[in-house]
Protein backbone atom coordinates (compact mmCIF):
# COMPACT_ATOMS: atom_id res chain seq x y z
CA UNK A 1 0.00 0.00 0.00
CA UNK A 2 1.35 3.42 -0.95
CA UNK A 3 0.01 6.94 -1.52
CA UNK A 4 -1.96 7.24 -4.74
CA UNK A 5 -0.65 10.03 -7.01
CA UNK A 6 -3.12 12.88 -7.21
CA UNK A 7 -4.78 12.04 -3.88
CA UNK A 8 -4.34 14.00 -0.67
CA UNK A 9 -3.03 11.36 1.75
CA UNK A 10 -2.54 11.52 5.50
CA UNK A 11 -0.05 8.99 6.88
CA UNK A 12 -0.03 7.95 10.53
CA UNK A 13 -2.25 6.36 13.15
CA UNK A 14 -4.98 8.30 14.91
CA UNK A 15 -3.68 7.36 18.34
CA UNK A 16 -1.13 10.13 17.73
CA UNK A 17 -2.60 13.44 18.88
CA UNK A 18 -0.74 15.16 16.04
CA UNK A 19 -2.10 12.87 13.31
CA UNK A 20 -5.54 13.04 14.86
CA UNK A 21 -5.73 16.84 14.94
CA UNK A 22 -4.79 17.02 11.24
CA UNK A 23 -7.41 14.38 10.36
CA UNK A 24 -10.09 16.13 12.39
CA UNK A 25 -9.27 19.51 10.85
CA UNK A 26 -9.57 18.15 7.30
CA UNK A 27 -12.83 16.40 8.15
CA UNK A 28 -14.32 19.52 9.76
CA UNK A 29 -13.29 21.55 6.70
CA UNK A 30 -14.85 18.96 4.33
CA UNK A 31 -11.52 18.19 2.65
CA UNK A 32 -11.55 14.56 1.43
CA UNK A 33 -8.37 12.61 2.05
CA UNK A 34 -6.95 9.11 1.95
CA UNK A 35 -5.59 7.65 5.17
CA UNK A 36 -2.67 5.26 5.52
CA UNK A 37 -2.43 4.18 9.20
CA UNK A 38 1.29 3.49 9.17
CA UNK A 39 3.31 3.08 12.36
CA UNK A 40 6.58 4.99 12.74
CA UNK A 41 8.17 1.77 14.00
CA UNK A 42 6.34 -1.09 12.34
CA UNK A 43 6.19 0.68 8.96
CA UNK A 44 9.51 2.52 9.13
CA UNK A 45 10.89 0.89 5.97
CA UNK A 46 8.18 2.33 3.75
CA UNK A 47 7.67 5.54 5.71
CA UNK A 48 11.31 6.56 5.25
CA UNK A 49 10.87 6.38 1.46
CA UNK A 50 8.36 9.23 1.73
CA UNK A 51 9.50 11.13 4.82
CA UNK A 52 13.19 10.80 5.72
CA UNK A 53 12.39 11.95 9.26
CA UNK A 54 10.26 8.78 9.64
CA UNK A 55 7.66 10.57 11.72
CA UNK A 56 3.95 11.19 11.57
CA UNK A 57 1.84 12.92 10.61
CA UNK A 58 3.06 13.00 7.05
CA UNK A 59 0.80 14.62 4.48
CA UNK A 60 1.26 13.89 0.78
CA UNK A 61 -0.38 16.59 -1.31
CA UNK A 62 -2.07 16.00 -4.65
CA UNK A 63 0.96 17.30 -6.54
CA UNK A 64 3.31 14.91 -4.71
CA UNK A 65 4.76 17.49 -2.31
CA UNK A 66 5.25 15.97 1.15
CA UNK A 67 4.59 18.05 4.28
CA UNK A 68 6.40 16.67 7.33
CA UNK A 69 5.38 19.14 10.06
CA UNK A 70 1.86 19.32 11.48
CA UNK A 71 1.95 23.13 11.65
CA UNK A 72 2.64 23.26 7.90
CA UNK A 73 -0.19 20.78 7.33
CA UNK A 74 -2.67 22.87 9.31
CA UNK A 75 -1.55 25.98 7.43
CA UNK A 76 -2.19 24.17 4.15
CA UNK A 77 -5.62 23.07 5.38
CA UNK A 78 -6.46 26.59 6.55
CA UNK A 79 -5.59 28.08 3.17
CA UNK A 80 -7.87 25.74 1.23
CA UNK A 81 -10.75 25.61 3.72
CA UNK A 82 -13.95 27.59 3.35
CA UNK A 83 -14.01 28.43 7.07
CA UNK A 84 -10.92 29.22 9.11
CA UNK A 85 -10.42 27.23 12.31
CA UNK A 86 -8.66 30.13 14.02
CA UNK A 87 -10.34 33.33 15.23
CA UNK A 88 -9.60 36.05 12.68
CA UNK A 89 -7.70 38.57 14.80
CA UNK A 90 -7.25 40.41 18.05
CA UNK A 91 -7.26 39.22 21.64
CA UNK A 92 -9.47 36.21 20.91
CA UNK A 93 -7.01 34.93 18.30
CA UNK A 94 -4.11 35.38 20.71
CA UNK A 95 -5.99 33.53 23.45
CA UNK A 96 -6.82 30.67 21.07
CA UNK A 97 -3.20 30.41 19.95
CA UNK A 98 -2.10 30.30 23.59
CA UNK A 99 -4.50 27.43 24.35
CA UNK A 100 -3.42 25.59 21.20
CA UNK A 101 0.25 26.07 22.09
CA UNK A 102 -0.24 24.76 25.61
CA UNK A 103 -2.14 21.72 24.34
CA UNK A 104 0.43 20.92 21.64
CA UNK A 105 3.29 21.35 24.10
CA UNK A 106 1.55 19.01 26.53
CA UNK A 107 1.14 16.48 23.70
CA UNK A 108 4.82 16.71 22.80
CA UNK A 109 5.91 16.01 26.37
CA UNK A 110 3.36 13.22 26.76
CA UNK A 111 4.49 11.46 23.58
CA UNK A 112 8.16 11.85 24.57
CA UNK A 113 7.52 10.37 28.00
CA UNK A 114 5.45 7.54 26.53
CA UNK A 115 8.24 6.50 24.16
CA UNK A 116 10.81 6.74 26.94
CA UNK A 117 8.84 4.30 29.07
CA UNK A 118 8.15 1.99 26.14
CA UNK A 119 11.57 1.86 24.50
CA UNK A 120 14.21 2.50 27.15
CA UNK A 121 15.39 -0.12 29.60
CA UNK A 122 16.20 2.63 32.08
CA UNK A 123 14.39 5.95 32.07
CA UNK A 124 16.06 9.00 33.60
CA UNK A 125 13.87 9.92 36.55
CA UNK A 126 15.12 13.50 36.30
CA UNK A 127 13.86 13.69 32.70
CA UNK A 128 10.62 11.84 33.48
CA UNK A 129 9.88 14.10 36.45
CA UNK A 130 10.46 17.18 34.31
CA UNK A 131 8.09 15.86 31.61
CA UNK A 132 5.42 15.07 34.20
CA UNK A 133 5.82 18.54 35.69
CA UNK A 134 5.47 20.18 32.27
CA UNK A 135 2.39 18.10 31.42
CA UNK A 136 0.74 18.92 34.74
CA UNK A 137 1.64 22.59 34.50
CA UNK A 138 0.13 22.89 31.02
CA UNK A 139 -2.99 21.02 32.15
CA UNK A 140 -3.45 23.32 35.12
CA UNK A 141 -3.05 26.39 32.90
CA UNK A 142 -5.64 25.00 30.49
CA UNK A 143 -8.03 24.21 33.34
CA UNK A 144 -7.68 27.79 34.57
CA UNK A 145 -8.39 29.06 31.04
CA UNK A 146 -11.50 26.86 30.94
CA UNK A 147 -13.07 28.49 33.98
CA UNK A 148 -16.25 30.31 33.04
CA UNK A 149 -16.08 29.44 29.34
CA UNK A 150 -18.78 27.60 27.37
CA UNK A 151 -18.28 23.86 27.60
CA UNK A 152 -18.30 23.12 23.87
CA UNK A 153 -16.55 25.97 22.01
CA UNK A 154 -14.14 28.38 23.65
CA UNK A 155 -13.54 30.77 20.76
CA UNK A 156 -15.51 32.35 17.91
CA UNK A 157 -18.61 30.34 18.81
CA UNK A 158 -17.38 27.37 16.78
CA UNK A 159 -14.82 24.58 16.74
CA UNK A 160 -11.23 25.85 16.43
CA UNK A 161 -7.74 24.38 16.30
CA UNK A 162 -7.48 25.14 20.02
CA UNK A 163 -10.41 22.84 20.79
CA UNK A 164 -9.09 20.10 18.50
CA UNK A 165 -5.57 20.19 19.96
CA UNK A 166 -6.90 20.21 23.51
CA UNK A 167 -9.21 17.23 23.07
CA UNK A 168 -6.68 15.17 21.08
CA UNK A 169 -4.03 15.77 23.73
CA UNK A 170 -6.34 15.07 26.67
CA UNK A 171 -7.33 11.69 25.26
CA UNK A 172 -3.74 10.70 24.51
CA UNK A 173 -2.52 11.64 27.98
CA UNK A 174 -5.35 9.71 29.63
CA UNK A 175 -4.65 6.58 27.58
CA UNK A 176 -0.83 6.72 27.56
CA UNK A 177 -0.42 7.92 31.17
CA UNK A 178 -3.69 6.92 32.91
CA UNK A 179 -2.68 7.99 36.42
CA UNK A 180 -0.98 11.26 35.50
CA UNK A 181 -3.99 13.61 35.27
CA UNK A 182 -7.19 13.25 37.25
CA UNK A 183 -10.55 14.59 36.07
CA UNK A 184 -11.46 15.72 39.58
CA UNK A 185 -8.34 17.88 39.85
CA UNK A 186 -8.98 19.50 36.46
CA UNK A 187 -12.79 19.64 36.25
CA UNK A 188 -13.25 22.44 33.71
CA UNK A 189 -10.66 21.02 31.33
CA UNK A 190 -12.04 17.50 31.69
CA UNK A 191 -15.59 18.69 31.00
CA UNK A 192 -14.52 20.51 27.85
CA UNK A 193 -12.54 17.57 26.50
CA UNK A 194 -15.38 15.15 27.27
CA UNK A 195 -17.91 17.34 25.45
CA UNK A 196 -15.66 17.55 22.40
CA UNK A 197 -15.05 13.79 22.33
CA UNK A 198 -18.82 13.28 22.10
CA UNK A 199 -18.94 15.13 18.75
CA UNK A 200 -19.27 12.84 15.70
CA UNK A 201 -16.00 13.96 14.08
CA UNK A 202 -14.05 13.07 17.23
CA UNK A 203 -15.73 9.67 17.29
CA UNK A 204 -14.81 8.94 13.66
CA UNK A 205 -11.23 10.21 13.77
CA UNK A 206 -10.06 8.22 16.78
CA UNK A 207 -7.96 5.24 17.82
CA UNK A 208 -6.87 3.84 21.15
CA UNK A 209 -3.18 4.16 21.94
CA UNK A 210 -1.07 1.27 20.66
CA UNK A 211 2.44 0.74 22.12
CA UNK A 212 5.14 1.02 19.43
CA UNK A 213 6.33 -2.03 17.54
CA UNK A 214 10.05 -1.96 16.85
CA UNK A 215 11.07 -1.61 13.21
CA UNK A 216 13.94 -0.23 11.19
CA UNK A 217 14.62 1.75 8.06
CA UNK A 218 16.96 -0.17 5.82
CA UNK A 219 17.02 2.32 2.94
CA UNK A 220 19.89 4.77 2.57
CA UNK A 221 19.11 8.50 2.23
CA UNK A 222 20.37 8.53 -1.38
CA UNK A 223 17.74 5.95 -2.34
CA UNK A 224 14.74 7.94 -1.14
CA UNK A 225 12.33 8.31 -4.07
CA UNK A 226 9.64 10.94 -4.30
CA UNK A 227 6.10 9.82 -3.37
CA UNK A 228 5.11 9.78 -7.05
CA UNK A 229 7.81 7.16 -7.67
CA UNK A 230 6.42 4.77 -5.07
CA UNK A 231 5.41 1.38 -6.48
CA UNK A 232 1.74 0.89 -7.15
CA UNK A 233 -0.11 -0.76 -4.32
CA UNK A 234 -3.48 -1.23 -2.76
CA UNK A 235 -5.59 1.90 -3.07
CA UNK A 236 -5.92 3.68 0.28
CA UNK A 237 -9.44 4.44 1.43
CA UNK A 238 -10.55 8.02 0.79
CA UNK A 239 -12.44 9.62 3.62
CA UNK A 240 -15.45 11.58 2.38
CA UNK A 241 -15.91 15.22 3.36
Amino acid sequence: MSPTPGTLTLIGQFDSPFVRRVGIAMTVDSIPFAHLPWSVFGDADRLCLINPLMRVPTLVLEDGCVLVDSHAMLDHIERRAATALHPASGAERHAALRVEGLAVGMAEKSVSLFYDYQLRREVSEIWAARCRSQILGAAQALDAAAQGRPTLHWFAGRLTHADIALAATWRFVHEAHPVLLGDSALPALAAHATALEALPVFQVIAQSVIPPARGSCTSSPSSFPSPTMSPAGVQPRVRPP
